[in-house]
């Protein structure tokens, strides 16, 4: 297939870089380290059943819920750019 300026497996390797990145972060964002028996951000109580399933959790639900939605609303785009601009 003719890609123009790119080279061979450049969308292949904007796909891989891509995934490796949302892996990263993922990564980074796992809690670790002793969960609080209290939500850091409305001081409701956390059960211990979500303490003992999420090691290190400093939310409740309904924060963690807010706090996913939150961060999700900012990665609605390709930061590396389109298909089509690195095929130029």
């Amino acid at each position: 297939m003719a890609t123009g300026w790119a080279g061979d497996g450049a969308v292949q390797d904007q796909i891989d870089a891509t995934v490796k990145d949302a892996i990263a972060r993922a990564r980074r964002n796992l809690p670790s380290g002793p969960s609080l028996s209290h939500c850091e951000e409305c001081d409701a109580p956390i059960p211990p059943a979500r303490q003992k399933a999420v090691p290190g959790v400093r939310l409740c639900v309904a924060c963690q819920e807010a706090a996913d939605q939150a961060q999700d609303q900012g990665q609605m785009y390709n930061r590396r750019g389109s298909k089509d601009s690195q095929l130029r």
